[in-house]
């Protein structure tokens, strides 16, 4: 029978990983090496139990130590089209760049494929390290970096099947103040703009939207809810579609800067007072001339924390804190323009 996880406080090794398996110490190394001498049965139960384990290869034997290694990190993000993650690429350099390290970006448009492509690319360039804003929940491939030896922080997003230290954003508790301001209001007609549902910030500002409704007896009309834009053209499209509506929505939560420019647009073509709150500050947003609030947080402030992670895991691990650090930035309420009511073109509460 396979052993279970160690106790806390104990730093698994090469040996418990082969023991948890069901295998030799010589065939866990070869996983961690990506031979493909070993079977694909194997290597998924050797993974299992790193990733069960919490394993993480000594950085020194892999000469990962600052100075020694081959001086690059990799920063792997979803949409280099977005200012947030070029705010966050500029913190993550800002901090890694001030211990001699040079920042390689990788552009993955939103693909688990592509960012399993880059991420195998960059473990072969021999990066020192790897902050990435996962695209998807299968991040196998980023488990098997790590249990190769190369620290991964996630940005922005979790790990998922595997641990690794990440800094996130307050996504649900942002989207809790944005949705109560705008039923402080006295809007009951709430729409909803979003990602994807398979993308974490989208469930996490999606799920704060329903449960303050719900908090408010206001009961979530499945019209009013778009999941799927990513950029502006598609969130203006969907805003429209939510304003041409019978009872159009009298409020609009759009849970990214994406998809409030999208939005925006769509208002003032069709001409309503339909009020706006946002995720994610952007540059002009005082200029719209249209009521707006917005979440706001520092992605610069979001990248230099994700570089001092790397760094910290670079110089080797933490006395008395083995395991994976969880960061969480909070937000922060900005209103641009004068707010209103609800105008006459929504449903009653």
């Amino acid at each position: 029978m396979p052993e279970t996880a160690n106790s806390p406080g104990t730093r698994p090794t090469l040996r418990d990983v082969a023991r948890h398996a069901g295998v030799s110490a010589m065939t866990v190394t070869r996983v961690l090496r990506d031979d493909d001498r070993v079977s694909a049965a194997t290597r998924e139960r050797v993974l299992a139990s790193v990733a069960a384990l919490g394993y993480r290869p000594n950085t020194v034997a892999r000469s990962l130590r600052l100075g020694h290694g081959s001086g690059l990190v990799g920063l792997v993000v979803t949409n280099l089209a977005n200012p947030f993650y070029s705010r966050l690429a500029l913190g993550v350099d800002g901090v890694v760049g001030a211990h001699g390290l040079k920042t390689v970006i990788g552009n993955t448009r939103q693909s688990v494929e592509n960012e399993r492509d880059l991420v195998a690319d960059l473990v072969a360039r021999r990066v020192d390290g790897i902050v990435v804003v996962p695209a998807g929940g299968d991040q196998r491939h980023l488990a098997q970096a790590a249990a190769q030896g190369v620290p991964v922080v996630c940005a922005s997003r979790p790990p998922m099947g595997f641990a690794a230290d990440h800094v996130l954003v307050d996504d649900h508790g942002g989207a809790v103040e944005a949705t109560e301001r705008l039923l402080a209001l006295g809007h009951r007609a709430v729409g909803y703009l979003g990602p994807p549902a398979s993308v974490h910030t989208s469930v996490e500002r999606l799920r704060g939207y329903r449960e303050t409704l719900a908090a408010a007896g206001v009961t979530v009309d499945e019209r009013y809810v778009r999941q799927g834009p990513v950029d502006v053209a598609g969130a203006e499209e969907a805003a429209g579609e939510l304003l041409a509506l019978p009872e159009p929505p009298t409020a609009l939560f759009c849970s990214n800067n994406r998809n409030t420019i999208g939005a925006f647009r769509a208002v003032r073509r069709a001409g309503r007072g339909v009020a706006l709150a946002g995720f994610d500050d952007f540059e002009l947003a005082d200029m719209l001339g249209l009521p707006l609030s917005v979440q706001s947080y520092d992605s610069d402030e979001l990248g230099r924390e994700a570089g001092r992670l790397l760094l910290d895991r670079l110089r080797g691990p933490a006395t008395g804190a083995p395991g994976p650090r969880r960061v969480v930035l909070p937000t922060r309420a900005i209103q641009y323009g004068e707010p209103g009511p609800p105008g006459p073109a929504g449903p009653a509460g």
